[in-house]
């Protein structure tokens, strides 16, 4: 009796898992699979649709959209953030170190093997790259009381490694130089 009553119960259950399972298929729109979509008929069957060059409610459509370039800022004496506009064009010096598209000093921090390693990547190195990473290093070696700090220097990509984190250090330099 047992038995039966189980059989009974399942028979039950596979019942409403096949007419759920139907009422799924026959309900393309939730699957949302192309295969269930309707395939691309002839023109003439779409409606007729009026292209606008330049509608009145295209502008607030163009408010929405991303400018195509970053604008130039504003020219003021100082600014509330500390930012400061780049000044120097390395003539010279005889190295530039180019901003951003975003108007920003290219330094930069990686961090590796779960935060035990970090290296400060100056990027967007235009010139002498060697006299640079010597001025760097010195105001690096100057903000760690005198001690060495590892470089390394890839000349054609245009990028500074100093071994540490001195992200702010060398910021605060170059925006000094004009950088």
């Amino acid at each position: 009796m047992a038995t039966s009553a189980k059989l009974m119960l399942g028979s039950g259950v596979c019942q409403k898992l096949s007419q759920f399972t139907r009422q799924i298929h026959m309900q393309p729109a939730l699957l949302s699979s192309f295969r269930s979509s309707r395939e691309v008929q002839e023109l003439d069957k779409y409606p007729e649709v009026e292209v606008l060059a330049n509608p009145p409610e295209w502008r607030f459509v163009e408010r929405l959209l991303p400018a195509a370039t970053v604008p130039q800022p504003v020219a003021k004496p100082e600014y509330p953030s500390g930012w400061r506009p780049q000044k120097e064009d390395g003539s010279e010096l005889g190295y530039f170190v180019a901003r951003t598209k975003n108007h920003m000093v290219p330094v930069y921090l990686h961090t590796r093997f779960r935060g035990q390693r970090r290296i400060t990547v100056v990027r967007r190195v235009q010139g002498d790259i060697w006299s640079l990473e010597k001025d760097l290093r010195a105001v690096v070696e100057q903000s760690r009381n005198g001690k060495l700090c590892a470089t390394r220097i890839n000349e054609l990509s245009g990028q500074i490694h100093f071994h540490g984190d001195y992200v702010d250090v060398l910021r605060d330099y170059l925006k000094e130089k004009g950088f």
